[in-house]
């Protein structure tokens, strides 16, 4: 088949990794200008690193990661109100488990494909229409072209799906916060291989040190709707609005705003459909069912929606409508019990009160005792399903 898939963030190339194997003839469209590496840092566990190591690139996972050793909360002079070990999190997983750049663990994928695929950067899909027997594809800028299947891995605010399937606003759910990061060059204090947070009522400030001398900086807030901002310094005037007001290191941060070009702001939303799925259109990853930012599994399962659908198209010998309904039958039962998991995250990364704060801080420490830590992590962790092996 001549698929065309929308994005190469980390659903995209994983889709296109495993049909590759599959002997298909790939084109990778994304509206950035060249391949977008670094980004925030995800933890990467579970079925998502287990088919990491179906493709080969664990290695390479491993070492553009980070093994953090630990989490902490302190207040607002700096003093830890609260802190949790990782270790009982490896426990868990079996060891399978690393935090690493959502772009870097992209790269690893998309080095497995980069010189066997055609990629079209600066571009995007405008227009998708159904000729039966194949869908004729417009470009923003590219000419015309026809493919076999389309597969939408354009992210939460996806372009296949709004083409597709309707408008966003059908779909998305907020969650009630929105969130922005940037990296800071050279900033003071570091704390290596540990993620410090500081939180406000409804807010939470963090950081963590990366490679190179640079700081990774993430903000979270809750506001009562989704709008947001139009431009960088209507982010930064916001932010500033948000956090200007707390201690620990939130003025020094928000002063180092002044230099930072590249700053990512977006709402916490879910996208929730009843099908992926329509004609010869497939979405993937945070396309087809965002768990959101604070859920920290959305990048593995993305991995996931790729391996399983490549999969059953294999099974289905490109049977595309066979294969859509046996992908959304195994995994939307599975999907939609992680969406309504990650909601309950929200007030551990933002609760709205002092007692709120406190509470969270009692059950990081709880973490920490080794069988209820064991139990509460184990429960939240594990991914109730057995993937199918595909010949791929």
């Amino acid at each position: 088949m001549k698929v065309a898939i929308s994005g190469a963030g980390v659903a995209g190339p994983a889709f296109a990794h495993w049909m590759l194997r599959g002997g298909h003839d790939v084109t990778l469209i994304e509206t950035a200008p060249r391949f977008r590496t670094g980004g925030y840092v995800i933890d990467f566990w579970g079925l998502g690193y287990r088919i990491a190591q179906k493709m080969g690139i664990e290695k390479e996972v491993r070492e553009a990661g980070y093994q953090v050793q630990k989490l902490r909360s302190v207040d607002g002079k700096g003093r830890a109100a609260a802190s949790l070990t990782v270790e009982p999190i490896r426990e868990v997983t079996g060891g399978l488990y690393t935090s690493v750049a959502r772009g870097d663990l992209a790269a690893a994928i998309y080095r497995t494909v980069e010189n066997d695929i055609e990629t079209i950067y600066s571009d995007s899909i405008t227009a998708i229409e159904d000729k039966t027997d194949c869908l004729a594809v417009t470009f923003e800028n590219s000419a015309p072209r026809e493919f076999d299947m389309v597969v939408g891995a354009d992210g939460l605010h996806s372009n296949v799906r709004n083409l597709v399937f309707g408008p966003e606003s059908s779909f998305e759910h907020y969650l009630g916060c929105q969130v922005a990061a940037c990296v800071l060059d050279g900033y003071r204090p570091r704390d290596e291989l540990t993620y410090v947070t500081h939180n406000l009522p409804g807010r939470q400030i963090g950081r963590f040190a990366l490679d190179g001398d640079r700081t990774l900086v993430l903000f979270i807030f809750r506001s009562p709707t989704p709008e947001i901002p139009d431009t960088p310094e209507l982010y930064k005037k916001l932010l500033r609005d948000q956090f200007g007001n707390g201690d620990w290191e939130c003025a020094q941060i928000l002063d180092a705003l002044d230099d930072v070009d590249d700053l990512y702001f977006d709402v916490v939303s879910q996208i929730r459909l009843e099908r992926w799925t329509s004609g010869r259109v497939a979405l993937i990853g945070d396309a087809a069912a965002c768990v959101s930012l604070l859920a920290g599994e959305g990048t593995g399962l993305a991995m996931v929606e790729a391996y399983v659908l490549a999969g059953e198209l294999a099974r289905a010998n490109g049977n595309i409508s066979e294969a859509c309904v046996a992908y959304d039958s195994l995994l939307h039962e599975f999907l939609e019990e992680k969406q309504r998991g990650a909601t309950r995250f929200i007030s551990f990364f933002a609760a709205r009160t002092n007692l709120g704060i406190w509470l969270r801080n009692q059950a990081m420490r709880a973490f920490n005792i080794g069988p209820v830590g064991r139990w509460v992590l184990t429960r939240t962790l594990r991914d109730d399903i057995e993937l199918p092996e595909y010949d791929l």
